[in-house]
């Protein structure tokens, strides 16, 4: 399986199980993305959703582009990028609090997984970065957008879009993008984090969430992903983008 399910004292987490891809998104991590996002809607007994990678070098490189450079056109692009960027959606909108443990590195897609969490829990060692820059795109999932909703200063999230390259945790950590940067164990980190907020009734979570979410309602929040969703499309259509994309194939398969 490309993905594990586990749920432990309504702690459910979702680790994408590609760690030879780099934890690379393929269709088969979409779907099960959307089927644990399915899960928390229709089930009350989750406290947290927890999304992290397997082993200890990556937390997930963004779209699997050996499975995506097929995609040629502006409207193949959409229908990928469009796909993920809903889900990633419903993950940002869901009433319960979701965590991004970042076990390893957070790259292009991967780190629009994270910032589209409400908190980043960061391995010391560990980098993250909307590189999508390097493909001559932009973030396809919707990442900007959330990034932007972050609270991070606008130099700050800018800079980082811009910069298209990885940050390292201790830095990620300054400019308020990552909430903790953890030593050791990602499970005691995990523990160590939302040992407080256990305690607290799951009412009192969903209450605070809605005051964000209302917010994001009334900004059209879901109208201003797409239309970012709709700009990395076109993009990807243009010839440096599939260039660029031969090119990092290229390089890889040596």
């Amino acid at each position: 399986m490309a993905y594990e399910i586990t749920k432990q004292d309504g702690v459910l987490t979702f680790t994408i199980n590609r760690e030879e891809k780099r934890n690379a998104i393929n269709n088969e991590v979409m779907d099960g993305l959307k089927e644990v996002i399915t899960y928390v809607k229709e089930h009350d007994d989750v406290r947290f959703l927890v999304v992290t990678g397997a082993g200890d070098r990556s937390f997930c490189s963004g779209g699997d582009l050996a499975e995506f450079h097929s995609l040629h056109t502006e409207d193949e692009a959409f229908g990928m990028l469009s796909k993920m960027g809903n889900i990633l959606y419903e993950l940002a909108t869901l009433p319960v609090p979701t965590i991004a443990l970042i076990n390893g590195t957070a790259v292009g897609g991967g780190c629009e997984i994270a910032t589209a969490c409400d908190f980043r829990l960061m391995k010391r060692g560990a980098k993250a970065g909307f590189i999508q820059g390097t493909l001559a795109i932009t973030s396809g999932w919707g990442g900007g957008t959330y990034l932007f909703e972050r609270g991070l200063r606008h130099d700050r999230a800018l800079k980082m879009l811009v910069d298209a390259k990885p940050y390292d945790a201790e830095l990620l950590y300054d400019i308020g993008w990552a909430m903790r940067v953890f030593d050791g164990d990602k499970e005691e980190a995990l523990n160590e984090f939302i040992e407080n907020m256990r305690h607290i009734h799951p009412s009192v979570h969903h209450a605070y969430k809605e005051i964000e979410l209302r917010k994001w309602r009334e900004r059209n929040m879901y109208g201003r992903v797409m239309e970012e969703i709709r700009l990395c499309a076109k993009l990807w259509e243009s010839d440096a983008h599939h260039e660029a994309v031969n090119n990092f194939l290229s390089k890889k398969a040596k």
